[in-house]
């Protein structure tokens, strides 16, 4: 994507395609496009591996490349030019600098503030030889003149990291080998950069919810907190002693005895260890246990194709006979956890057809590489049926009372998260009439979950009252379910996350579901 010529809010002016219209000569815009080097070549002799960092590196027509020049970036109220995107050349208005400089528009500058920051780290080992009149002080442990690093740090907090900068990150770390830790991590911005000590606390988490519960695990989800600098993580504790820690606003709190109500609170917490209260406590009741019947299935991820490290659709012979093969998108097979395993990045593992059902299923997870902690949706015959979690310690995960007959397919759905995550050991139990308990509102079915539909079924035998909030608690749809209408007309919702609350004469249980 070109920072320079990009419309974010409308169609381009032109656009390329790569390997076509690379520059030689250009007189304006739209003639060619070659590479931008946020930080000039100028500054370190063009030598490597400086000039070929991706990380500072984007595509860029020619002519807007040329008319930056080396100037520094800088803001501009009185341009002498100005690029069909709104990008533009002039004098500095901020700080003490009065040179000519470059103003990209605002979608992009956290962007560069971030690479740009990622250059000082890089390689602050050279970087206080070099010079450049508007940007660099000449050391090497602040690197930035203090009004450029000043500029820096209000772009980043101005425009923050969104989900086009993460997927050109993962993507510049598969193809290079390192990842710019401002974006896994920006409150580090504020952590190393910026002298000022951050006091404020952040704002309480709200709308704390439970859902998918078993007889062993409880899902939790609550609204992001918001913080002066950033939010880091939030603490989560079960009746009122610390249990465990989440990089995001939703977790499985495992390890839970069958049929007990637990009691729920979450806080927030930025880099300087600064904490909000804890939120409004919620209960949650685990399910009765079942006795699951025998071994269905075993994979051990023993015959999955060797030594792939790059992510691709994978298929492979299970070791336990189905109809079909197993797959894995977005998947690498060069990673191991307790033997083989698959490692799924943005994708789905999804199994062969097996025709004795299933009972309960556990399966063993484990981050690699940078990110953050979360789930996998696990499905069966697309439909939700719980939650598999993962983070950056090996964990294993049972669902019980799953409970489905005859033939089954099961997926763990990941899409749309692109931690790196490799799975082991998955094993259930076959379908038994035994396992099956009362009727209880957590096997009340939503599907499809995530859905691009304008209908979300509930499979439930009960009359259900439904009531459907936003994240931050905002009540968008009141509405009923019965045996003669089991469908919500979702029809009026944004795409987005949302919970529903499930009402009936045996209680009530919130759960959440997506709508793309």
């Amino acid at each position: 994507m070109d920072f320079y010529s990009e419309n974010p809010t409308g169609t381009d002016a032109y656009f390329y395609t790569h390997g076509n219209n690379n520059c030689g000569n250009y007189n304006s815009e739209n003639d060619c496009y070659n590479r931008e080097h946020l930080m000039p070549q100028s500054v370190y002799s063009s030598a490597s591996p400086m000039r070929n960092d991706i990380h500072h590196v984007i595509p860029s027509d020619g002519y807007v490349n040329n008319r930056r020049g080396s100037f520094a970036f800088g803001e501009v109220s009185s341009p002498s030019w100005t690029s069909t995107n709104g990008s533009k050349v002039g004098p500095n208005t901020f700080g003490s600098y009065n040179g000519t400089v470059f103003e990209p528009i605002d979608e992009f500058k956290g962007d560069i503030a971030r690479a740009m920051l990622y250059f000082a780290t890089r390689y602050e080992n050279q970087v206080a030889s070099w010079s450049h009149a508007g940007m660099l002080n000449g050391t090497s442990n602040q690197v930035y003149q203090d009004w450029f690093l000043d500029l820096l740090i209000s772009w980043h907090t101005n425009d923050p990291v969104n989900q086009q900068e993460i997927d050109r990150n993962n993507a510049a770390y598969n193809y290079q080998g390192n990842a710019n830790p401002f974006i896994n991590h920006p409150e580090w911005v504020n952590v190393i950069w910026n002298p000022n000590t951050d006091t404020e606390d952040p704002s309480v988490p709200m709308s704390l919810s439970v859902s998918n519960e078993t007889s062993s695990t409880i899902g939790l989800d609550w609204s992001i907190s918001t913080d002066n600098v950033g939010v880091t993580e939030y603490d989560i504790y079960v009746d009122g002693t610390y249990n465990t820690s989440s990089a995001t606003n939703s977790h499985t709190v495992t390890g839970l005895s069958a049929s007990t109500t637990y009691s729920f609170t979450v806080l927030a917490k930025d880099a300087e260890n600064n904490m909000s209260a804890q939120s409004s406590a919620v209960n949650g009741t685990t399910i009765a246990g079942g006795s699951g019947g025998s071994t269905c299935v075993t994979e051990t991820f023993t015959n999955i194709p060797s030594g792939q490290a790059s992510y691709a659709t994978r298929t492979w012979t299970g070791d336990t006979s189905g109809t079909g093969m197993w797959e894995a998108t977005d998947a690498r097979t060069d990673q191991s956890l307790n033997g083989n395993a698959i490692t799924v990045r943005d994708g789905i593992l999804t199994s062969p057809s097996f025709t004795d059902g299933i009972g309960q299923l556990t399966v063993t997870t484990q981050r690699i590489f940078g990110g953050g902690s979360g789930t996998f949706d696990l499905l069966v015959n697309d439909i939700s049926v719980g939650s598999i979690p993962f983070s950056d310690t090996e964990e294993t995960t049972t669902v019980l009372d799953i409970d489905i007959p005859n033939n089954v397919i099961i997926k763990l759905d990941k899409s749309g998260n692109t931690d790196r995550v490799s799975i082991d050991d998955l094993i259930w139990t076959c379908y038994s009439t035994l396992s099956v308990d009362s009727y209880n509102l957590s096997e009340i079915k939503l599907y499809p979950n995530p859905t691009k539909g304008t209908i979300l079924n509930i499979d439930t035998p009960q009359n259900l009252a439904i009531t459907i909030f936003d994240l931050l608690g905002k009540k968008l749809i009141v509405d009923s379910v019965s045996n003669s209408k089991k469908y919500i007309d979702i029809s009026k919702l944004k795409p987005g996350a949302y919970f529903i609350k499930l009402s009936s004469k045996d209680g009530t249980t919130t759960r959440k579901f997506i709508k793309r």
